[in-house]
């Protein structure tokens, strides 16, 4: 989320535009404004929280970068506290939702999740994007929306040809960013596809691999 990242982007003193929301949303730092937004169909989101809530996964929805639950539940709370947020409690979500969401999460453990994704994936081919951030977290987005489609508009909006674009992971849902970039790399023990998508592993945030790479590019 865009207000979630915002205190570090005013910690670090940055004013560049930031990819949000798995790339569905790309904002501009300092004044909030949508540079780039590609919700989820009204429709598509409609159903797909209904089949959520079928398979006992009430999904987090996020609508204009605020997160709506229909009710709160140990996962909703327990996700509110990690990203320092506040949820919105709605009651029917279905009955409230006007308008078009930048993201669904379903919520669970990993195992539940990965059948939870292997009937959405049949029932929703070709009409949702799906990824995993953090274990416990199962992402639905815009059909064709990945970090690599909000890297590159903003690669486009700079002026900076993809060759020359680093891109870090650890996640699946840094696949796509890492395989566009012209180079990309996976900390270590990040998931297994990134890995073996990737160009390079650096070490991890224990040995500030991340880091270390980025002042060796810059020396």
């Amino acid at each position: 989320m865009f207000q979630s990242v915002r205190p570090y982007l005013r910690l670090g003193g940055l004013s560049d535009p930031v990819v949000c929301y798995q790339g569905a949303l790309v904002a501009d730092s300092e004044t909030g404004e949508y540079l780039l937004h590609e919700p989820i169909q009204l429709d598509v989101a409609r159903e797909a929280i209904a089949a959520l809530d079928a398979a006992g996964f009430p999904p987090n929805c996020y609508v204009d970068d605020d997160l709506a639950v229909a009710s709160q539940t140990p996962y909703s709370e327990a996700y509110a506290a990690f990203q320092h947020i506040r949820v919105h409690e709605v009651g029917d979500l279905l009955a409230w939702l006007d308008r078009p969401p930048t993201k669904l999460v379903a919520v669970g453990e990993p195992p539940d999740l990965a059948t939870l994704r292997d009937d959405l994936e049949r029932r929703f081919d070709g009409r949702l994007y799906m990824t995993t951030s953090l274990p416990w977290l199962l992402e639905l987005g815009h059909l064709g929306v990945s970090k690599a489609t909000g890297a590159a508009f903003v690669a486009d909006r700079l002026g900076i040809d993809r060759e020359k674009i680093v891109a870090f992971g650890d996640g699946e849902n840094d696949v796509e960013m890492i395989e566009w970039a012209g180079f990309g790399i996976s900390v270590e023990l990040g998931h297994p596809r990134l890995r073996e998508s990737a160009d390079w592993i650096c070490p991890g945030p224990e040995d500030d691999g991340v880091a270390r790479v980025i002042e060796s590019f810059l020396n």
